[in-house]
């Protein structure tokens, strides 16, 4: 993107809606310089930590239930190293709770143009629903560079003092590799892959690049050097600079600041009313599917699970029916003479092309990721159809996948799935 026009140089996929990671920062960060700007809170406010802040998971500053830190050190170590407990924190004392400052997150977004994002939380970690797009992203980077100008060298700091500690930027190579680049920010989860929005300044001409999905730091960042060097060999030299509209702030409690303050060790609240609800269903592994058998290839392994509670069965076949009342289906679905037990892949034959598949979720037992599977494979029989339930189990729960999917039929079912509110999204390769 041609940072000073807006205009779109070069897409692929860029409205395919992926897992930002810790993209989503510049979206807290963006509305932590808006309240500043607005009065709502400064750079030197005390924030305390609750618990819910303190207990993310790394990348993080290291915070303590109950510390009080200042909002400047929290904004360095968000954007700095990319800290998960900082970033909750500056949410919780902007929003009065994660979730309502997530609401914020997605006004904003939303009088931004983003119209394919949805955020769930302030730091990026992978949540169910919680979803952006190489163009958004593209978009609010904009906003960051042209909005607060003033803020935007945190994005390119190799070091900063972030109150407790001495923190280094987690994009130090593009930076330090590639003429010009000033910014942004990288994102990476195991759901997300490598992700980096990225811009770079030569005389007047500025340029942004965004990647999501890189299959480590070094693939990702020599895609964004390709980007950049094609954005500065096409880009005009002398474009007029046209600056984005700021969306007007969307309105926060008033008290929403005071209630976090006033809160040693709990979850902060909005106005002191209210209680936080801890966002749960994240997916912190996104596995990548063996392929799935043909007739051609009789030699496959197959072990189905009969633990399986026939009540259970019953219940989700009677709750699709009602499910698939409402929702029309392209073909009339086949009907079900007698349920079936989910099937546990354990070995797949190589052949037969379809090597995509989709996962709805992370569960606590085998016995809830089997019920969604069967569930969700009763309400959307048309995409589908063939397709292999298979649960995976790790250390941080049981993954429901269907296994055996070509690209555009694991797209199409994701699509389909998502409408219904029903978390989706695409696993697989392109060999």
């Amino acid at each position: 993107m041609d940072a000073r026009t807006g205009e779109v140089i070069y897409a692929q996929n860029a409205d395919t809606r992926l897992h930002p990671a810790s993209l989503t920062k510049m979206m807290t960060l963006y509305i932590a310089f808006q309240a500043i700007q607005r009065g709502e809170i400064t750079l030197d406010t005390d924030v305390t930590v609750s618990r819910n802040a303190a207990s993310e998971p790394p990348s993080k500053l290291g915070l303590k239930v109950g510390q009080k830190i200042k909002l400047r050190y929290l904004l360095r170590a968000a954007a700095v190293k990319s800290a998960n407990d900082a970033a909750t924190a500056i949410g919780e004392a902007i929003g009065g709770s994660e979730e309502a400052f997530a609401t914020r997150m997605n006004r904003t977004a939303a009088a931004m143009g983003m119209t394919n994002t949805t955020f769930k939380n302030a730091n990026g970690l992978t949540t169910e629903g919680h979803l952006s797009t190489a163009r958004d992203m593209s978009v609010l980077g904009r906003h960051v560079i042209y909005d607060f100008p003033q803020y935007y060298n945190l994005f390119s700091r190799r070091t900063a003092d972030a109150g407790v500690a001495q923190v280094r930027h987690t994009n130090r190579r593009f930076l330090d590799s590639y003429p010009g680049a000033d910014g942004i920010k990288t994102g990476f989860t195991n759901a997300a892959g490598f992700n980096l929005v990225a811009s770079a300044q030569r005389g007047q001409e500025r340029i942004i690049a965004t990647v999501f999905g890189g299959t480590s730091t070094a693939q990702r960042n020599g895609k964004i050097k390709e980007l950049m060097d094609m954005g500065f060999a096409k880009a005009p030299a002398n474009a007029p600079l046209n600056r984005p509209e700021p969306p007007a702030a969307a309105p926060a409690p008033a008290p929403a600041a005071a209630a976090l303050m006033a809160s040693n060790a709990g979850p902060a609240t909005a106005g002191g009313a209210g209680k936080t609800v801890r966002v749960t269903g994240r997916v912190t592994r996104s596995l990548r599917p063996a392929l799935r058998p043909t007739q051609a290839a009789p030699s496959v392994d197959v072990a189905v699970n009969l633990d399986v509670d026939t009540d259970m069965i019953n219940s989700i076949l009677q709750e699709a029916t009602q499910v698939a009342s409402t929702v029309p289906a392209p073909a009339p679905a086949p009907a079900i003479a007698q349920p079936q037990a989910p099937e546990v892949v354990t070995r797949i034959s190589t052949s037969g092309g379809r090597h995509w598949g989709v996962n709805v979720g992370r569960y606590n037992s085998r016995y809830e990721a089997e019920k969604v599977l069967l569930r969700v494979a009763l309400n959307e029989m048309s995409t589908l159809d063939g397709a292999v339930r298979r649960v995976t189990q790790n250390t941080r729960g049981f993954d429901a996948n269907f296994m055996g999917l070509t690209r555009e039929g694991a797209d199409l079912a994701c699509r389909r799935l998502q409408a219904r509110n029903q978390s989706c999204f695409m696993i697989g390769s392109e060999g």
